[in-house]
């Protein structure tokens, strides 16, 4: 299971968040990986931590003003990138042009959708995961693989039907080592959580719980 946490734009300490998950996958052995804001990428990635972007823009170099470009990211540390975020969401076309761009600059890729069919339409275009997110249940404190597993289960069917290769993973509500165990029992390969760790008082004490569910 592959636990990846997005500070989003709460005021945590990502270097603080950073090293306690550096520490609890040092520690545990597990893979977890952290996605701060676009300016904190180099600092976090720093810390040795396995490090994220937020989003990469579907660009290249050029006149793009306000636009990740996604070398730039990867030049200052990220391995991977979320794209189209429930709460930053991209046309198709878009979609597309971000994961290219990610692939690109080497990154991996996570795309995120907010239903099974939606899942299966990004399976198409060849990230290598695909996260499942009900938007009602992000930022909540009941979980999606509890709250509506068979959404994970037909996530995974979605993805499955159309590039077996492509991995899901499920975000919403995921706060706990339970949480993390029943979407792994639901057949997802990772997780995708944010305020559980980033606004909690001990970061390092969510995390050591979180890996216990794996």
């Amino acid at each position: 299971m592959f636990i990846l946490v997005n500070l989003k734009a709460y005021p945590c300490d990502p270097i603080e968040v950073a090293t306690a998950a550096r520490d609890v996958a040092e520690a545990s052995g597990a893979r977890i990986a952290v996605s701060p804001q676009a300016a904190d990428v180099a600092r976090v990635a720093e810390t040795g931590v396995e490090t994220w972007a937020q989003h990469v823009s579907p660009t290249g170099h050029g006149s793009h003003t306000g636009s990740t470009l996604a070398e730039a990211v990867a030049d200052n540390g990220a391995e991977g990138t979320l794209i189209n975020h429930s709460e930053n969401r991209l046309k198709l076309a878009d979609v597309d042009g971000s994961v290219r761009a990610a692939e690109r600059a080497d990154l991996e890729t996570i795309v995120c959708a907010n239903n099974p069919a939606q899942v299966g339409a990004a399976a198409a275009l060849g990230p290598d995961a695909v996260a499942v997110e009900p938007p009602a249940l992000i930022g909540g404190d009941v979980s999606v693989a509890t709250a509506d597993p068979g959404i994970v289960e037909d996530a995974v069917a979605a993805a499955e039907a159309v590039d077996p290769a492509v991995d899901v993973f499920c975000g919403a509500g995921v706060s706990t080592g339970e949480d993390v165990s029943t979407a792994g029992d639901l057949g997802a390969a990772g997780v995708l959580l944010a305020s559980g760790v980033a606004k909690a008082d001990d970061p390092e004490a969510v995390l050591e719980d979180l890996v216990s569910g794996i």
